[in-house]
């Protein structure tokens, strides 16, 4: 089991940060050979599932995600989203938070339990490792991307 916290402080309103980071389809354009589709209409929201397909040619997995609890960013409230991810292969649940930062800027943190399903314990501190830096760099595309 792979455990982790991101955070970023970004100059963006709280709505902006919001909208950016639960556009589920421009996850997929910042994670290699990867496409997210949302499987259910809109709007998002609890029991939304959202579908992440990785590989390429025959060598392809599913990880498919449902949205538990969707409490959307409104005014100066905080948005707070959960995704439970219930594949084959990738296993947990990711955390996404957008709130007040100092000085009006938006604060963002994404916290996640990840488990890939055929790899042993012994490997958690990679899998960590790979993980921070993968979700890094679509956390920060995510808010720095129009």
């Amino acid at each position: 089991m792979s455990l982790f916290t991101l955070e970023r402080t970004v100059p963006l309103s709280l709505a902006e940060a919001w909208r950016r980071i639960t556009d589920w389809p421009r996850h997929g354009d910042l994670v290699p050979l990867t496409r997210m589709t949302v499987v259910t209409p809109p709007p998002t929201g609890v029991g939304s599932r959202i579908l992440a397909r990785t590989g390429v040619g025959p060598l392809q997995f599913d990880d498919p995600m449902d949205i538990t609890v969707w409490r959307p960013q409104l005014d100066d409230e905080p948005g707070f989203c959960r995704l439970e991810k219930r594949g084959r292969v990738v296993l947990g649940w990711a955390e996404i938070e957008v709130r007040p930062g100092p000085g009006g800027r938006a604060r963002v943190v994404w916290r996640e339990e990840l488990r890939v399903s055929f790899l042993p314990h012994a490997v958690d501190g990679a899998v960590t490792s790979a993980a921070q830096w993968m979700f890094g760099r679509v956390l920060n595309g995510l808010l720095r991307r129009e």
